[in-house]
């Protein structure tokens, strides 16, 4: 099996009857909080940028060589590079040296250009930055398996980004296509809710969104009574005052 085909996407696939649910990633280059997570039995991918890696002071391939000890799924790693022969050449590195590595690429004509060179090696790119529709179908046709539109940052200049991921999933189902679709730039446990019922395949979270997404006033609540109740049962040894 290539590696392309290790992570390729068949939700879409019209001979299949039942969507697979969405997938929890966990944006972050904390591996402490990537070592937490998978703890919880629910984490299928990590997804990183130098942004997140810069924050953590460290050697980019050591932090991408930890997070593959500990996530066995895909791990998005993005390239620094501008030019479409750099961002292929940092790709092909990049899978040399972790194995369940997604290269990640950031929209755009030189963008395009590794997407297609890449893909056409068998390495699984996700796209990143998508804010359009367009943007979206580009990327998948040049062969990208994944792509990452950002909801945060367009409900932050007052365009809906929900909407965009739902315009894409159509398009997506519409056409067959195979491209999985990553709901990234999640600012809160709503927006994982929405992405999920408008068709997103995975939803990548910071980690204060998966701790958030864990709690529930009620829940608390009731933990606290189930607390204060134990402690009026009895116990082997005890004496009934």
């Amino acid at each position: 099996m290539s590696h392309l085909q290790r992570f390729k996407g068949f939700r879409r696939d019209p001979e299949r009857k039942v969507r697979e649910s969405v997938k929890i990633y966990l944006d972050t280059a904390n591996v402490e909080d990537i070592r937490e997570v998978a703890s919880w039995g629910v984490l299928a991918g990590v997804t990183t940028n130098p942004s997140l890696v810069a924050k953590e002071g460290r050697v980019y391939e050591e932090v991408i060589r930890e997070i593959a000890e500990i996530c066995k799924g895909p791990i998005s790693v993005e390239v620094l590079a501008l030019d479409a022969e750099g961002m292929v050449a940092e790709g092909r590195e990049v899978v040399k040296y972790c194995d369940n590595a997604v290269v990640k690429i950031p929209m755009g004509r030189e963008g395009l250009k590794a997407i297609y060179a890449l893909s056409s090696d068998d390495i699984p790119v996700n796209t990143t930055l998508i804010f359009s529709a367009n943007q979206a179908l580009l990327a998948a046709r040049a062969g990208a398996a994944y792509i990452s539109p950002f909801l945060g940052r367009l409900d932050d200049i007052s365009e809906d980004g929900v909407s965009l991921i739902s315009d894409i999933a159509e398009i997506f189902e519409t056409h067959a296509i195979e491209t999985e679709i990553i709901a990234a730039s999640i600012r809160h446990p709503l927006h994982v809710i929405e992405v999920a019922r408008h068709g997103a395949d995975i939803a990548t979270c910071p980690m204060k969104v998966l701790e958030q997404m864990c709690e529930h006033p009620l829940t608390s609540k009731g933990i606290e009574q189930f607390r204060r109740d134990s402690e009026k049962i009895p116990r082997p040894g005890m004496t009934k005052n």
